[in-house]
């Protein structure tokens, strides 16, 4: 390979380099809000967003709402597509800390293991495999497309299902849950998907 041939891969990586880094800078940030909602006035939320205060939130024209509502161990069966929160044990299990069952409109949410918002933990999007009765818990195998998980499900892990919701929930006292908002350079927030909890859960 000649010099003139390898100066010119070399700047050809350099700008390849450059455009990715670019495009990653250019790439908006998103935060997760929740809290309870103070107001609406058409489709912007004024949300009480713990230390943030009140935020308010545009949604957009296709903005997709989900119920969270109370599930149990039985609701977790072979085949239910779920997101779970643990802690990893000594034996390469995953204990759960919270277990969230998807509608079947959000299989493949998210799907794969890593780790999760609150330290020393991680948070697996899976398909149930099989479950059984086990010393410490209910094991639950998931698999997803890169591998799988041993799941010990104890008797402290808390359980909820998404369900398909509307609009028509988002009203002042409800307490939703914003996994992705983006901040918009006024200071405002736009979001694409909103949980909203049930029959007075917490998202």
């Amino acid at each position: 390979m000649g010099r003139t041939t390898r100066r010119l891969l070399a700047g050809a990586a350099l700008v390849a380099g450059l455009a990715v880094s670019s495009a990653l800078a250019q790439q908006p940030q998103t935060v997760r809000l929740r809290g309870p909602i103070e107001a609406m006035d058409g489709s912007t939320l004024t949300v009480k967003a713990g230390e943030a205060g009140d935020v308010k939130v545009k949604l957009t024209d296709n903005a997709a709402v989900y119920g969270v509502v109370k599930a149990s161990l039985a609701d977790i069966k072979p085949g239910a597509f779920i997101g779970v929160g643990a802690t990893p044990q000594a034996d390469g299990s995953q204990r759960a800390i919270q277990i969230m069952i998807f509608a079947e409109v959000q299989r493949g949410t998210g799907e794969g293991h890593r780790p999760w918002d609150r330290p020393n933990t991680t948070m697996t999007n899976a398909t149930v495999d099989t479950t059984v009765a086990g010393v410490d818990g209910q094991v639950v195998m998931v698999k997803y497309k890169d591998g799988e998980k041993k799941i010990i499900v104890g008797p402290d892990a808390v359980i909820r299902a998404y369900v398909v919701g509307s609009k028509d929930e988002l009203k002042p006292g409800a307490n939703i849950n914003i996994v992705a908002a983006t901040k918009k350079p006024d200071g405002t927030f736009e979001a694409a998907r909103v949980n909203v909890g049930r029959e007075g859960i917490v998202p």
